[in-house]
């Protein structure tokens, strides 16, 4: 049900390249700092959601599992499921829904 995309660490640099990551009808993109060892505590998204790690570690808690998203992957997940953060590394990532 949940994955993560590693699309932008898997790409190469090879003269111009131009790749679709996702489709969406995004209507904000939230950008969030976290310290390291610092928790964005427990939530739900009103809408379907990504994360994109722009620098750091993070670990996503949902349903009782846990994934670990580094620098440039991103995760998406469904509207009103509750989860939360904890940083590993200081990290940057966006909420985009």
């Amino acid at each position: 049900m949940y994955t993560i995309s590693d699309t932008i660490n898997t790409r190469s640099f090879q003269g111009l390249q131009v790749a679709k990551i996702m489709d969406l009808n995004a209507r904000e993109i939230i950008q969030v700092h976290l310290e390291a060892d610092a928790i964005f505590p427990t939530h739900t998204s009103p809408t379907d959601a990504y994360i994109l790690v722009l620098e750091g570690e993070i670990n996503f808690y949902i349903n009782s599992d846990k994934f670990i998203l580094k620098k440039h992957q991103f995760f998406d997940f469904p509207k009103k499921e509750e989860h939360w953060v904890e940083a590993t590394k200081n990290s940057i990532f966006l909420i985009i829904r």
